[in-house]
């Protein structure tokens, strides 16, 4: 059963969705998640650096993993147009987002090598491994529901902070996080994502599968708030 708080709709899905219909079943989660203390303090510029380098360093480590992940999605795919889409991410992700991770690092005095070196943090190691579990165990459905909320979940927080704290966002120093979110550009790799997810259930979902989709939803949703409790905390 849904949980009983009411999230405000997101633009991006519409109700029907079933990105719309996940993140309604899990809202107590959801919330957990994009308003964790991390994300908050985010918005309000309050931050500590620490915590944050730490977070970019993961991050990083993350980004190897989701590659892998729709490396997986690729194989698993059933259409040429889904072959064709993973592929593409594939290829956004190896040459231009992890090279524009890598330079933002930098301003952050983060070194490509010790993005390199970092041993990863237990959090992201139970994050990473979820999700390829999910994706070897199931089917490309799987997959993309366990990759949901980290691709549809930034596009939302990013919106959200970018609305709520417009006023102070430019003495924030990180301003370009929230407005790389926040923007047209990933705003719209939310869209696909939700649309994609729309083309595999019109293939693949029964209303008998459902529940077993909201779980995996729901898993990596508590992995990514577990993922902020390891940047706050600066845990490994």
């Amino acid at each position: 059963m849904p949980d009983e708080i009411k999230l405000p709709e997101f633009p991006l899905a519409p109700p029907s969705s079933l990105f719309a219909r996940l993140r309604q079943a899990v809202a107590a989660d959801w919330l957990a998640y994009t308003q964790h203390p991390f994300v908050q303090q985010l918005g309000e510029g309050t931050l500590p650096e620490a915590a944050f380098r730490h977070y970019l360093v993961q991050d990083y480590r993350f980004l190897v993993h989701f590659a892998r992940a729709w490396a997986l999605a690729l194989v698993k795919a059933d259409t040429l147009e889904d072959m064709r889409h993973a592929a593409d991410t594939i290829s956004a992700l190896l040459h231009d987002e992890m090279k524009l991770h890598v330079r933002y690092c930098a301003r952050w005095g983060l070194s490509e090598a010790e993005l390199e070196d970092a041993p990863e943090a237990r959090a992201n190691l139970a994050y990473t491994r979820y999700v390829l579990e999910r994706g070897f165990s199931g089917d490309v459905l799987d997959l993309q529901v366990a990759l949901a909320p980290c691709i549809v979940g930034y596009a939302e927080i990013g919106r959200a902070l970018h609305a709520q704290f417009a006023e102070t966002l430019p003495q924030n120093p990180y301003r370009d996080w929230i407005e790389t979110y926040a923007g047209e550009a990933y705003q719209q790799v939310a869209r696909n994502a939700i649309l994609q997810l729309d083309r595999l259930a019109a293939r693949r979902l029964t209303e008998a599968r459902f529940p077993e989709l909201v779980e995996t939803f729901r898993q990596a949703t508590r992995l990514e708030v577990a993922f902020w409790d390891m940047g706050l905390t600066q845990s490994f």
